[in-house]
């Protein structure tokens, strides 16, 4: 495969945006940088209601990779839960979208990384649920976590940029705890048994990837296997 591992990376709408005019649809412009630092193109995708399967896939189909970015709470009806105070109010579009992407992205083998709010979302899909007002939440303050495995980020602790309010509660079952934050949150987490690289975190790398190597590399790490990903793709049609 030549050239860079196109990164599909659903958009948050906005209320405004003065440069536009009007509402928008945004992402991070920290975190399309990193990721394109890390080697991929990240393509931001309008969320639209109520996405069919066919439709995702037909959107899907020329992206190597999805990287679901963090944003507002997520209904906490997806994890048979009531609204608690202080949760964000729910916005359906943006969740049915999120979903979808991630199925998809899940069932295809598509490499799968997910921030914040987005791994929030996959620990609901699979089955988990959320503290929704834990007692120190993580808004903007710097945490250490410890990681459990060392492959991606080496034995030592090592700070990270958080800003969540909520956090994992139950992990759902096919989930594994990969960092923990001093105080216990479960701060990252891997999808071993998914048929292709799945891995999330509730902190924020594109934050601190600039000036921080550990957050760099698992960006590097997402776009080497979203490239593997879309060799294997290319070589199973160029030989079909």
């Amino acid at each position: 495969m030549t050239g860079r591992p196109r990164i599909a990376v659903p958009g948050r709408f906005s209320a405004s945006a003065s440069a536009l005019r009007y509402r928008a649809v945004v992402n991070a412009h920290a975190l399309l940088e990193a990721v394109w630092a890390a080697g991929g193109d990240p393509v931001t995708l309008l969320p639209t209601p109520d996405p069919t399967p066919e439709e995702t896939a037909a959107r899907l189909a020329a992206y190597d990779g999805v990287l679901l970015p963090g944003g507002a709470d997520i209904n906490p009806a997806l994890y048979g839960a009531a609204p608690e105070p202080g949760t964000d109010p729910p916005d359906d579009v943006q969740d049915a979208f999120d979903l979808a992407v991630l199925e998809y992205a899940i069932g295809h083998a598509v490499p799968l990384l997910t921030v914040c709010r987005g791994t929030q979302l996959l620990n609901a899909a699979l089955g988990g649920t959320l503290d929704q007002a834990f007692a120190d939440p993580h808004v903007h303050v710097v945490q250490k976590v410890t990681p459990v495995d060392p492959v991606l980020f080496g034995p030592d602790s090592i700070p990270v940029s958080c800003y969540h309010r909520q956090r994992i509660d139950v992990l759902a079952d096919a989930l594994e705890p990969f960092a923990y934050a001093e105080d216990g949150t479960i701060e990252a987490v891997r999808y071993r048994a998914a048929p292709g690289w799945v891995f999330g975190v509730q902190w924020h790398p594109e934050d601190t990837a600039a000036t921080d190597a550990h957050q760099q590399l698992l960006l590097e790490h997402f776009v080497a296997a979203a490239r593997d990903r879309g060799r294997d793709a290319r070589h199973l049609r160029q030989t079909s």
